[in-house]
């Protein structure tokens, strides 16, 4: 493959966003899941008690002999209704936590992604029902690497448990002699408190492999040299194209100021590098202002029409190349200039009342 072909380069902002429209995201579902279960199984760890007495009130209230009344019917709309009450009891005990998990795994999304609502992701793609290209995908470096992954779980799950299920295995027979609700209360502890640490490795699983998304997830966004040049040119423009722009912009603008220069007052030369046309309206214009000036070319095209319109030609070289690089055209004179731009103006005006002088 050649320089042109290798994606080398960084992806742009806009390829950035291009990719963001169409749902190409970094994110991790490792992590959402981690931080689900962290938030699930800590708030169950250390609410368990309250929620176990709430799950004995749930028994004593609806399952035990005592619901159902002496001589009564147990009809289906009282047995409905019954199951109704367990049913919210149930929820009202359980919700707070599922809650919070729902709200971690929420939160931990919009950290990842941001608010974020596109439709391109639901649009019809005929790959996705192409017996060869689904094939392909089974067989994929990215099928292949959710497969390692879930292995990788597997086995660091299973070590854990094994691993507390040893350690907490001698505890199990000295249940046998305690209080039925304080054995199941401790075996319970005892059985969050391994699934925590088992989400706490998921966590660590979850950290590696989010570093894995971002490395995949930019080496995907990557672009060729090429792809990037033809970018700029789209957003940019063709740098050839605005070159020929500036180009003709500068043409059109140079036959603006030739056309005025027949206005001026006198041009002042260097004499052959700079020539500046001035033009001074009394009681209009405050100062004199540069209509037209220019260097080389530009100046002898200067020359060449001031001499045609018979325009006063005036050497005085510091002063040409200073108002050259100092004023823009339809721009006044500095101040500093004043006193020497008056004496060329009155020595103007006298040669123009002079008949007998000629045009230089």
């Amino acid at each position: 493959m050649n320089e042109a072909g290798d994606r080398t380069e960084r992806a742009t902002p806009k390829k950035r966003r291009d990719a963001r429209e169409r749902g190409q995201v970094l994110k991790s579902n490792e992590v959402s899941i981690a931080a689900c279960t962290i938030v699930m199984f800590g708030l169950m760890l250390f609410l368990w008690p309250i929620m176990t007495r709430q799950m004995m009130g749930v028994y004593t209230d609806f399952l035990s002999p005592a619901v159902i009344p002496v001589n009564a019917e147990l009809t289906a709309p009282y047995l409905l209704s019954l199951f109704r009450r367990c049913f919210n009891t149930l929820i009202e005990i359980t919700l707070p936590v599922l809650g919070c998990a729902v709200i971690a795994g929420f939160a931990v999304n919009i950290v990842q992604v941001g608010f974020l609502f596109t439709t391109k992701t639901l649009m019809p793609k005929l790959d996705r029902i192409s017996p060869l290209k689904g094939f392909k995908r089974i067989f994929s470096t990215r099928t292949l690497t959710e497969l390692l992954k879930s292995i990788l779980k597997i086995i660091v799950l299973g070590y854990i448990l094994y691993m507390e299920y040893i350690a907490i295995l001698p505890n199990f027979p000295t249940y046998m002699g305690t209080n039925l609700y304080l054995s199941f209360l401790a075996i319970m502890k005892t059985a969050f408190s391994i699934a925590l640490k088992m989400s706490l490795a998921l966590g660590i699983i979850a950290a590696f492999d989010f570093l894995f998304q971002w490395w995949k997830y930019e080496k995907d966004l990557k672009m060729t040299k090429q792809e990037v040049k033809e970018e700029y040119k789209l957003t940019e423009g063709d740098p050839q194209i605005k070159g020929k722009i500036r180009q003709k912009q500068r043409q059109v603008s140079a036959m603006r100021m030739m056309e005025r220069v027949p206005s001026a007052d006198v041009i002042i030369t260097n004499p052959t590098h700079y020539a500046i046309a001035l033009k001074y309206e009394e009681g209009v214009d405050s100062a004199p202002i540069v209509i037209a000036k220019g260097k080389d070319y530009i100046a002898r095209k200067i020359r060449e029409v001031a001499r045609e319109h018979k325009i006063q030609l005036v050497e005085n070289k510091l002063l040409a190349q200073a108002l050259f690089n100092i004023c823009e055209i339809d721009e006044e004179i500095p101040a500093e200039f004043y006193q020497a731009v008056a004496d060329i103006l009155v020595y103007v005006y006298r040669q123009k009342n002079n008949r007998g002088v000629n045009i230089k």
